[in-house]
């Protein structure tokens, strides 16, 4: 749902004015400070609404001060369809929030751990996954697999970015076996469900990691509720498709709350990296 500064002024993902004394919940629509909704993570405090990150931000709240190092800032994605406003869309998102592409990856550390790490960032063009979003997520793998160091992968997509046709769907497929070369090299992989995790991204790396845990209500599923509706799907549950949904029928570990995230991720990464080496 949407945040609001003040009641009519959205909320921008990249560069919030804190100069703005308060702000709407896109949850329970209450009135929050400002400064109480930053200290809180973005969380709201009357009602647990976990309000989408932008990429940069994701890796200040969870991994160590000045660790992050980040990787592969050069790749592009090209028009291979010469899709009507592809290249315009493309590039107005990239300037609004001055990255090349939904995922930002690199390495850093958390408690002191090493890891390698991707971030999807679902306020470019929806977090879709096309080929530069597939070769970030495929080299963020593979950098574990060589250094020893855990992966740890945050997801937020509303699936394959049609545009790109079918080097997106070939990202799937890509991605897939980035994890399968992790898991041979015996290095762990975490995925990390955020708000909205759907399509082509769940039904390829982001449901095969070792430990997979969410945040609380994200929503988690392959189709949307329109497709579903499309497709003559009906009488689901109220909770369907949310994280707490999915827990309940074991297709993920662990709901974790923003908060508990970081000590979350740091126990499972000095657990399971242990029997590894880590570089």
């Amino acid at each position: 749902m949407p945040l609001t500064r003040g009641i009519l002024t959205p909320l921008s993902d990249v560069k919030p004015n804190r100069a703005e004394a308060f702000l709407q919940c896109g949850g329970c629509k209450k009135i929050i400070f400002s400064v109480d909704f930053e200290q809180n993570l973005r969380v709201c405090p009357y009602c647990g609404h976990h309000h989408r990150l932008p990429a940069r931000l994701r890796v200040e709240y969870t991994f160590d001060p000045d660790s992050f190092v980040e990787h592969d800032r050069e790749l592009r994605s090209v028009d291979p369809l010469d899709f009507p406003d592809y290249e315009s869309k493309r590039t107005a998102a990239e300037q609004k929030l001055n990255t090349n592409d939904s995922i930002l990856s690199g390495s850093a550390t958390i408690e002191g751990l090493p890891v390698s790490v991707a971030i999807a960032d679902f306020s470019f063009m929806g977090g879709s996954m096309g080929a530069v979003a597939g070769e970030k997520i495929t080299r963020t793998l593979e950098r574990a697999a060589e250094t020893g160091a855990p992966a740890i992968i945050f997801c937020a997509s509303g699936g394959a970015r049609m545009q790109e046709g079918l080097l997106s769907l070939m990202q799937m497929a890509k991605t897939t076996a980035a994890a399968q070369r992790c898991a041979k090299a015996g290095v762990p992989y975490i995925s990390v469900f955020t708000d909205p995790t759907m399509a082509g991204v769940l039904a390829s790396y982001a449901s095969i990691a070792d430990v997979i845990v969410a945040e609380p209500k994200a929503l988690i599923g392959f189709a949307g509720a329109r497709v579903s509706k499309q497709a003559g799907v009906s009488k689901v549950p109220d909770d369907f498709q949310s994280a707490e949904w999915v827990l309940k029928h074991g297709m993920i570990d662990r709901i974790v709350p923003r908060k508990e995230m970081r000590t979350v991720l740091a126990g499972l990464v000095r657990m399971l990296g242990s029997a590894h080496r880590i570089a």
